[in-house]
């Protein structure tokens, strides 16, 4: 391995431990303000901080003359689709033990795969239909059915990745004609107004601490796909991927030590099965634009 080869991998390493932390600290932060505020004032008041937070990388990329777009309905329908994933992922952090959500939400790239043939005619090869199977596999391990009942939440969670699936898809096409900064700033834009009278509905004046937590979520959903994205930049997807399925036993260990929940070995089995057939994907495609939550 050349020195260059290996300080690349390095500094990919260092931008995915940033992209770990910050998505430990989100699904934390999520639990702990789903127990103060409705999750439709989470959200709403994420998007806002979000969008505050988001200035600095707005001016470096030209202002609000570089945001303009054509494309205006693209935005809203794939904000559409991510306000209702990221619904469901917040309730099921509430639900279900957080492990469980990340490992289910792992299924994501299976999905974007399945998607993309429906979608955008893509071709479904022996390595998508192997990392189909194999996500569904996972799925199966993770939650269990027959062994006994079927958690709601898991259901949910499950929604949730599908959900995410079909905003990346969104995604991929807004690419071809808009920065990532522009796609952001819509996203926080669009889900802002979006929320605003469900949050209304449900307002109550945020605490001390509900503050606090909202602000962390702010933060690490607006900046943790810089991570990524960097990371990506540094190494290949097939390199970056595994890194990132540290995410389930470092979450299931933060939930532990915060919440006291009980690791569940098969989860991080199931997750395993998951990597797998997302990996298998990654041979033949590059890796997902990563959405920020």
């Amino acid at each position: 391995m050349s020195d260059h080869t290996s300080r690349s991998t390095l500094l990919a390493a260092a931008w995915m431990a940033g992209w770990l932390a910050a998505m430990v600290l989100l699904a934390v932060a999520a639990r702990e303000a789903g127990k103060l505020l409705h999750v439709f004032q989470v959200m709403e008041l994420r998007s806002l901080l979000g969008m505050a937070m988001f200035v600095p990388m707005i001016v470096a990329s030209g202002g609000l003359r570089a945001m303009r777009t054509l494309h205006v309905r693209r935005h809203t329908a794939r904000n559409v689709v991510h306000y209702a994933a990221q619904f469901l992922w917040f309730v099921a952090i509430m639900m279900i033990p957080i492990a469980e959500v990340v490992a289910i939400e792992f299924t994501g790239p299976v999905w974007v795969a399945l998607l993309a043939v429906i979608a955008l005619g893509e071709r479904m090869t022996a390595a998508r239909i192997a990392a189909v199977v194999l996500g569904i596999v996972g799925v199966v391990i993770v939650v269990r059915p027959g062994l006994d009942h079927v958690d709601p939440g898991q259901f949910i969670a499950l929604l949730a990745a599908i959900g995410f699936a079909g905003s990346i898809i969104l995604v991929k096409s807004l690419t071809r004609t808009d920065s990532v900064v522009s796609i952001i700033f819509w996203m926080l834009v669009i889900q802002s107004a979006m929320g605003a009278i469900p949050a209304m509905i449900v307002w109550q004046t945020p605490s001390t601490a509900a503050w606090a937590w909202v602000a962390v979520i702010a933060a690490c959903g607006t900046y943790s796909h810089f991570c990524m994205a960097h990371a990506l930049r540094h190494a290949e997807a097939t390199t970056v991927v595994p890194l990132d399925f540290l995410r389930v036993p470092l979450t299931a260990l933060a939930a532990w030590l915060v919440f006291g929940e009980r690791f569940d070995v098969f989860t991080v089995i199931g997750a395993a099965v998951i990597l797998g057939g997302t990996l298998l994907n990654l041979k033949r495609a590059p890796a997902p634009v990563p959405v920020p939550k």
